[in-house]
């Protein structure tokens, strides 16, 4: 069963208008990179920080991430991994929802963003004010949200998910004969309800990235490209997950990439994950799935906006200035802490992400 009623229009708007309004990196020049980058690797070590970078962002920062110690990952990694890291710093590349966990994790640590208005379209359109009067009505219901929401929202939550540990944890809900409320993405929950059975009642948000992807551009792409393997993560639409050949978050399509035999895949999810695919697998062809509609063009074009505002500049800034910094209400944090823990938790006994 699913929620009654979308998020309101004005929500929509407010989406859309913030991800026209998301303003990309700037553009460094070739001749000035390599002393940019070389500037970043010093304040790295002065300060004891790593990165922690989302597949999402820009190639050049998640080759920085790596060469310094750092970490690309899905968000479930990235908040395993900063959670265990002895750095005294953490520069989160992704977007704010990523920075709130990283910080509820680590209060200890400093937490800075190279642009601290890099949102989320999930995050945005799950209030948490509406989001605690919808759970209120149905207190008989686990609350499971998605790690793509605000601090707010997860100090309601009972537990964390990832789209790299939804099925299993719900999976383990379903077992405890529990029914749940799945805020906010509505694809991927649906996919969920699919793949458990579970009775779930779903807030109606969606990304803006994933939303979309289209069912018949994707069908004439592989009609175009019949021999290529078709990877969908599951925040897209229920028509373009059901022509997939793998589904999942993003580690698990970048792992079919590098272990499947085939040499093409259709790829429908942001293509800032074609840097490690790439990297992993540097024979095979990527195609980037369509995403332009029958009526409207794309708000996103299979980037999210808001992972643009990443760039090797502001994080150069926000080294030097140690601003954007991320701040969380002490009592929210504490209250969403036991939402993430659990998640954290069931996750490393799961063999989900690795204990270090």
């Amino acid at each position: 069963m699913m929620a009654s009623t979308d998020i309101p229009l004005q929500l929509v708007e407010k989406i859309n208008q913030l991800a026209a309004g998301a303003q990309p990196a700037g553009h460094v020049i070739p001749q000035d990179k390599a002393a940019l980058i070389d500037q970043i690797k010093a304040l790295l070590k002065q300060r004891n920080a790593q990165i922690v970078a989302h597949y999402y962002v820009d190639a050049e920062l998640q080759a920085l991430a790596e060469e310094t110690g750092g970490i690309v990952a899905d968000s479930l990694e990235m908040a395993n991994f900063g959670a265990q890291s002895a750095a005294d710093v953490l520069v989160v590349c992704g977007v704010r929802f990523m920075g709130e966990t990283a910080k509820m994790l680590s209060p200890e640590k400093t937490v800075l963003m190279p642009d601290l208005n890099a949102t989320c379209s999930l995050d945005v359109g799950c209030p948490a004010e509406a989001f605690a009067q919808f759970c209120a009505h149905h207190p008989e219901r686990k609350v499971v949200v998605y790690a793509n929401t605000s601090a707010k929202v997860k100090a309601i939550a009972d537990w964390v998910v990832t789209s790299g540990n939804a099925l299993q944890i719900v999976r383990h809900l379903k077992a405890q004969g529990e029914k749940i409320i799945w805020a906010p993405d509505q694809h991927l929950g649906a996919w969920i309800e699919k793949e458990t059975g579970i009775d779930m009642l779903r807030w109606m948000g969606h990304c803006i990235v994933h939303d979309e992807f289209k069912a018949y551009e994707l069908e004439e792409l592989k009609r175009q490209h019949p021999d290529a393997k078709v990877l969908v993560h599951p925040e897209s639409a229920e028509s373009v997950v059901a022509l997939a050949d793998v589904v999942g978050s993003t580690k698990v399509l970048i792992n079919a990439v590098q272990s499947l035999p085939d040499t093409k895949f259709i790829v429908a999810t942001d293509h800032g994950i074609f840097y490690k695919m790439r990297q992993l697998a540097p024979n095979k062809q990527l195609i980037v799935a369509p995403t332009d509609s029958k009526t409207t063009q794309c708000i996103s074009c299979a980037h999210c906006p808001w992972m643009a505002m990443n760039g090797l500049q502001n994080l150069a800034d926000c080294l030097v200035k140690m601003d954007q910094v991320v701040e969380i209400d002490e009592a929210v944090r504490q209250q969403a802490l036991v939402s993430l823990d659990r998640m954290l938790t069931f996750s490393r006994e799961q063999g989900l992400v690795a204990k270090r």
